[in-house]
């Protein structure tokens, strides 16, 4: 497929997502998204995260599946998602759940430097050859199991998480600066939730719940990897 033809389905995924938000203001709050998250994803090439026979639809407005029950977002999520984070561009961010990197790109265009797990080795693995092909520096990815976070790389002053864990994980939160936000989907299979959490600067932590979502899990606690 020409980079013409898939230019003009990155606008079309765009004007989707605008639409999308204005829909959905009523459980957001967000009748539209800031400019900068929206120029991102704009050029993001999103069929460079997608197997190659997906390729041609790796603009339509819903999540793609990159192997092991795993998927790339939908796009209308991670601009909601991104947004909400507030990301500055001397921000570090933790991002749980690498997946096939494209959330990642995404803040790393954002941010000052991202940090992103996965506990799949051959998704860490192919997120970071994938990422550093399209020239991210600022991006580094490791094989762990993401309920625990990256602690060696903490504090951060943002969190994303990209995978569903029933309560918010106490790791996540000691690794979340004060004055800090992470956004992160919580809930049982069936009804899970996405919320925005903030750190204040004095430490104390407010959450709001934003709309429901599905997500795939976070692994049990319990699973331990080695480091990639």
């Amino acid at each position: 497929m020409a980079g013409d033809s898939f230019e003009n389905l990155r606008r079309q995924m765009l004007a989707e997502i605008v639409t999308e938000a204005v829909l959905t203001a009523g459980h957001t709050g967000r009748v539209a998204f800031s400019q900068r998250v929206l120029h991102v994803i704009g050029k993001m090439p999103r069929h460079e995260f997608v197997p190659v026979e997906l390729q041609p639809y790796a603009y339509l407005n819903r999540p793609l599946p990159i192997g092991y029950e795993k998927t790339v977002s939908q796009p209308f999520i991670v601009a909601l998602m991104t947004d909400l984070l507030d990301a500055g561009p001397d921000d570090v961010v933790l991002e749980i759940g690498a997946g096939a990197g494209y959330q990642a790109a995404i803040l790393a265009e954002l941010t000052k430097n991202v940090y992103s797990v996965d506990i799949i080795e051959e998704l860490a693995q192919g997120a970071h050859r994938r990422l550093k092909r399209l020239g991210y520096e600022n991006v580094e990815v490791r094989v762990a199991n993401g309920y625990y976070g990256w602690p060696e790389r903490a504090p951060y002053d943002r969190i994303m998480v990209t995978a569903a864990s029933d309560l918010i994980p106490p790791p996540l939160l000691s690794q979340l600066k004060a004055g800090g936000r992470m956004v992160i989907p919580t809930g049982i299979p069936d009804k899970q939730t996405l919320i925005l959490v903030e750190k204040s600067a004095s430490g104390s932590l407010s959450t709001r719940e934003i709309l429901p979502v599905r997500f795939s899990e976070l692994e049990d606690p319990g699973r331990t990897v080695g480091v990639a």
